[in-house]
């Protein structure tokens, strides 16, 4: 088959690629690698942490690393993919190298959520131990105070 398709991978926050000149890509799904060219059946699989390739009708090769997703191919001409995460390169050689850093900067992002999670978690314990701690001295604020006068009546 003759032609060339547009490609676009998209992820929640923006769009990673789009093009209208390819004419083969490869991809990899649970039953393993597969290739898509144009006039290729319609077709819905769901594709694992991986990197998807193509090549337009100049010869010029591409990558796009993708974090989980969903690839489409409508009508023989558009084929989409929607992901979680998507690093698009030239080179394979280029791509690994900022798939190491992302993971990187991901790792000391997700560190520093934990860490404030535990902040805040710690913090509300506090309170709440301070809420149902006995109040110490007159008039104070503990909740024993409240069920003490309540015996007291």
């Amino acid at each position: 088959m003759t032609g060339s398709f547009q490609i676009e991978i998209v992820t929640p926050g923006r769009i990673a690629l789009a093009r209208g000149d390819i004419i083969a890509v490869r991809a990899r799904d649970a039953s393993g690698s597969f290739g898509i060219r144009p006039g290729h059946a319609d077709l819905m699989t769901v594709l694992p942490a991986s990197v998807v390739s193509w090549r337009a009708v100049d010869g010029e090769t591409g990558f796009c690393a993708v974090r989980g997703g969903v690839l489409t191919m409508s009508g023989g001409k558009r084929l989409a993919i929607a992901c979680r995460e998507a690093l698009p390169g030239q080179r394979i050689e280029d791509l690994e190298s900022e798939i190491v850093a992302h993971q990187a900067g991901a790792e000391d992002s997700d560190r520093a959520a934990r860490t404030a999670q535990m902040r805040l978690h710690a913090q509300a314990v506090r309170q709440i131990v301070h809420f149902l701690s006995p109040a110490r001295g007159p008039g104070g604020h503990g909740l024993s105070d409240s069920f003490a006068a309540e015996d007291a009546s």
